[in-house]
């Protein structure tokens, strides 16, 4: 997260006092921090000392859920910043602060590889979610989760309505109403069959990742609760931006279930059966959420992810088969990732394109700008 102008909220003075409370020292700087996809406020408070992360919740259930996790998470030594202060009156608490450096950051671009370095990041992320996911269970109060206690019915068909009236709908992709109804409801049915006795973060992927001094650390998961082991494993390896190969995604796979069943017996081949399944709900999820913050909000950098989820759709669809019948989910998928309509934001091509554009200024004075081309110079604007 990057640091903003400093802009007053009502939040500053009570995260100035709980700094305060916490240090017996003044805080001398808060700044507010960039807002993504939340509508949390998120501070940095700091002397010369001391450096704190300060947050402002609207939603007084989100932020319980948020401090009894992290209180908890705190008294195993799961990976998780630690909660220094709280005023559960306005909804203002202060964690530790781990710093800029969010997994997303360290993603390659466009054309490089991935590196050993980052693979083996990668792999110590995984070996700590496994023990979120197991050991963070253990005495864990679901009572707090928020909005649902479990990844349960309900929650998967929130999120297949997200994609359908958020994504399907605003890209005018056809479909058979109750055809549609009919497969989310077989699909849900499949994936309630799972094991989901875990701990589950709900939002896993890089943007909730920070590595500090080469160890990661998780924010973000006041939306957890339970559910399968599958969900959150899915949702990092096959983030839209995060564009692993799939030869690194199994690699990435197994030495998770390996970590996982250091802590546990692991039945692998059910957890394949039904792996899958999660990837595509959470690529779904993901659409619903590109769809409504970018389309609809027209928020850039939600609708430039759309390209790679379909990426990940096409790549399901080809590669695996899920065992379920969802026949006119399947057609959804078929026609969305057969158009050409998100085409334009796929800065892949684009960087792959041949066509370069050159924009020069000019002063009619001195002449218009030397053509190159050998076409006639293109286009000359006043």
């Amino acid at each position: 997260m990057k640091d903003l102008i400093d802009i007053h909220h009502p939040a500053e003075p009570i995260l100035k006092q709980l700094f305060k409370k916490h240090f017996n020292e003044e805080c001398t700087e808060i700044s507010q921090l960039a807002i993504s996809g939340s509508y949390r406020a998120y501070f940095r408070l700091s002397n010369e000392n001391h450096s704190v992360i300060g947050t402002h919740s609207p939603d007084k259930k989100e932020s319980d859920a948020f401090i009894s996790f992290t209180k908890h998470f705190n008294s195993k030594g799961l990976a998780v910043p630690k909660l220094l202060e709280t005023d559960l009156e306005y909804d203002c608490y202060i964690q530790e602060d781990l710093g800029d450096t969010a997994l997303f950051t360290l993603l390659p671009k466009e054309g490089e590889s991935f590196s050993i370095e980052l693979i083996f990041l990668y792999k110590s992320i995984l070996e700590e979610l496994a023990k979120l996911q197991i050991l963070g269970r253990i005495g864990l109060d679901w009572s707090v989760c928020y909005p649902r206690p479990a990844f349960d019915r309900q929650s998967m068909l929130w999120d297949l309505h997200y994609f359908k009236n958020y994504f399907l709908k605003l890209a005018k992709i056809p479909f058979d109403e109750q055809l549609l109804e009919d497969d989310f409801d077989s699909f849900i049915q499949f994936l309630l069959e799972a094991e989901d006795n875990f701990f589950l973060f709900r939002d896993f992927q890089s943007r909730n990742i920070i590595i500090k001094e080469e160890k990661p650390y998780f924010i973000d998961y006041q939306g957890g609760r339970k559910g399968a082991l599958q969900y959150d494993v899915a949702s990092l390896l096959f983030q839209a931006k995060g564009n692993i190969p799939h030869s690194i995604r199994e690699e990435l796979l197994t030495h998770y279930l390996d970590a996982a069943e250091k802590l546990m017996p692991i039945d692998r081949k059910q957890f394949m059966r039904y792996y899958y399944g999660f990837v595509l709900i959470r690529c779904l999820q993901a659409l619903g959420t590109y769809g409504f913050r970018g389309l609809y909000e027209r928020k850039e950098h939600f609708i430039v992810s759309i390209p790679y989820a379909i990426k990940n759709v096409a790549w399901l669809l080809e590669n695996v088969q899920i065992p379920v019948e969802i026949p006119e989910l399947r057609n959804c998928l078929k026609a969305m990732i057969n158009s050409k309509q998100y085409a334009p934001f796929d800065k892949s091509k684009a960087e792959k394109s041949p066509l370069k554009i050159v924009i020069s200024s000019f002063s009619y004075k001195k002449g218009l700008p030397e053509d190159n081309t050998e076409h006639g110079g293109g286009f000359v604007f006043d």
